[in-house]
């Protein structure tokens, strides 16, 4: 892997530290708010639980402090876990994830999966993920076959066919960080799957970006200067809906990270997972993060 794509991944983890609001800072191992209750039923109009995958470098609590009390507020019965950490999870600022092989936290999340239907007593899930999250439950459902266990997946900036990183490369190179090669492509394995023309970017869309039975959303920014180029985030088939935020309200700027803390992107979740009841998008202030 070259120097300017793990560098760029270094600049990535520490923009995504640096811009988080600080309301969402919350416990790094503790589920979000309303999350993994084994105990909810749910309800005959929201009948699939949901399951919350957080990105690269983050993990459940920091990701989804703001989502997902928009969901329990909805009455979904919702579920979330840390997946892919390894041995550099953990450190001075806390634990990340999502560093492992995208295959493997793939199947961590089917066992999880597994789980909530057995004590939800549920036939599907729906599944919501930021960034990574959003992208690696196709692996999931696509190559291991879970694709009968899944109603909806909403990726809020998924680097579905992999990220060129802009303009993180441009500087990654410039500064020529080729001796960090073996020890960060040991250190996070998800960042060379990620990478536009992986291996695993590669076997994940062979066969198509759907695959028939679920709904796919995919909510973008023409802003992210993280999974780029946007327009790569975008899925092709006769179950996607592809939505790009700028294109509902002009003057909404969000990026690849302030995604998970803006209300619009909020209202466009809950429309994909119930797109019987959709609620317009509101361009007024109060939307404009």
């Amino acid at each position: 892997m070259s120097s300017s794509r793990i560098l760029g991944g270094l600049l990535f983890a520490a923009a995504a530290v640096a811009t988080l609001p600080a309301h969402a800072e919350t416990s790094y191992e503790a589920a979000p708010p309303g999350a993994n209750n084994w105990s909810c039923h749910p309800s005959a109009a929201h009948p699939y639980p949901v399951v919350l995958l957080h990105g690269t470098f983050s993990n459940m609590g920091q990701n989804f402090s703001y989502l997902a009390p928009k969901l329990t507020q909805a009455g979904y019965c919702i579920y979330a876990l840390n997946y892919g950490a390894n041995q550099y999870s953990q450190g001075t600022g806390g634990q990340v994830n999502g560093l492992a092989p995208v295959a493997d936290s793939a199947t961590q999340l089917g066992v999880f999966v597994d789980r909530v239907l057995a004590a939800t007593g549920a036939s599907k899930v729906d599944i919501v993920g930021h960034s990574q999250g959003g992208m690696m439950p196709r692996w999931y459902m696509h190559i291991l076959g879970g694709y009968s266990k899944v109603h909806t997946l909403v990726g809020i900036a998924p680097d579905n066919h992999g990220s060129d990183l802009n303009g993180f490369n441009n500087y990654a190179n410039m500064l020529g960080q080729q001796a960090k090669d073996a020890l960060v492509s040991s250190w996070a394995p998800s960042l060379t799957d990620q990478q536009v023309g992986s291996t695993f970017i590669n076997q994940l869309n062979a066969s198509g970006d759907t695959v028939p039975g679920p709904n796919y959303t995919v909510i973008s920014s023409k802003n992210d200067t993280v999974a780029t180029p946007y327009t790569a985030q975008a899925l092709v088939g006769p179950q996607a809906t592809n939505i790009v935020i700028q294109d509902q309200c002009s003057s909404v700027y969000s990026d690849h990270v302030s995604m998970i803390m803006n209300p619009m992107v909020a209202r466009n979740m809950l429309n994909a997972l119930d797109p019987a009841h959709a609620v317009p998008v509101n361009c007024n202030t109060m939307y404009q993060y």
